[in-house]
């Protein structure tokens, strides 16, 4: 496990620069996939088809195939319902395409993902509370449908841009990383807190949906991998209070614009908000598959 940290500690920037680097590079040929996709599908060469992804996170990324639909969206008067764009896991996924796997440990089925589990060093991640619930819904049905008894896998950063199970100092906690079926609306439901926005990314969220419970804790056939995107004005005032002092400087760089994963397009990936920084927030975002 060891072997998976790279330096991200706090207040070390060139640690930090090197290691969300590493993400960017698994990030980008996403989106060099996209663009030429994108070039070929406007000159009629390329159906839009939406591919799986597999158990490699590299390997999903060079297979981002339907979220070159996703800036386009869909055209309500037809009834049809855009799948969720595919989205590189990255290098942080737990899942064990990229070493350790979290998935097959007893306890990873929960709802409140806080606190590490299991054999864990028992920390919890602290930070303005988060409450996450995805809605996963049948595309083919016109998202009218939804997916009872499916799964979803979900993760993300801690209040200093750190990833449990990775990064420098917490590589023997597994916080803020939880799998949960989904209920007879389709939803399921996270307690959390708002991430922090680390060097080179977007404020994100990171999700996979499995087909069941059972695939999800065995780490077998994902059927989607995707990201979920928070507003600027929303991270804007999150990061104004106490420990999200670097994500202000780092946010003040970015755009959803210009970040390398939502730049082409983030409409079906922006989550819907409610709520304070007293009382927390709700992020609420349906996933079509």
């Amino acid at each position: 496990m060891s072997g998976q940290a790279h330096g991200h500690g706090h207040g070390h920037h060139d640690h930090d620069d090197h290691e969300h680097d590493r993400g960017l590079s698994y990030d980008l040929p996403v989106l060099a996939r996209r663009r030429m996709i994108r070039l070929l599908a406007g000159a009629s060469l390329v159906p839009l088809v939406g591919c799986a992804a597999d158990d490699d996170s590299t390997s999903s990324a060079a297979t981002d195939t339907s979220s070159s639909s996703s800036s386009s969206g869909t055209t309500a008067s037809s009834g049809e319902c855009a799948t969720i764009p595919n989205e590189t896991a990255g290098p942080y996924p737990g899942d064990g395409s990229n070493g350790v796997n979290v998935l097959k440990e007893s306890g990873v089925v929960r709802s409140d993902i806080t606190s590490s589990f299991g054999n864990s060093a028992g920390g919890k991640a602290e930070g303005v509370p988060l409450t996450i619930t995805l809605t996963v819904v049948d595309a083919a049905s016109g998202c009218s449908t939804p997916k009872v008894g499916a799964a979803v896998y979900l993760w993300h950063c801690d209040r200093e841009g750190n990833y449990s199970l990775y990064s420098e100092g917490v590589t023997e906690e597994n916080y803020l990383r939880g799998v949960q079926e989904t209920d007879d609306k389709g939803q399921v439901t996270f307690t959390s807190i708002f991430p922090a926005c680390y060097t080179g990314r977007w404020p994100h969220i990171h999700f996979e949906v499995y087909g069941d419970l059972e695939d999800a804790t065995a780490a077998t056939s994902i059927t989607n991998t995707s990201q979920l995107a928070f507003p600027k004005d929303i991270c804007d005032t999150v990061y104004a209070t106490d420990g999200y002092d670097r994500s202000v400087q780092n946010l003040a760089q970015l755009s959803l614009e210009t970040d390398n994963i939502f730049s082409d397009g983030y409409d079906q990936q922006l989550a819907t908000m409610e709520g304070s920084v007293d009382k927390g927030y709700t992020a609420t975002l349906t996933v079509p598959v």
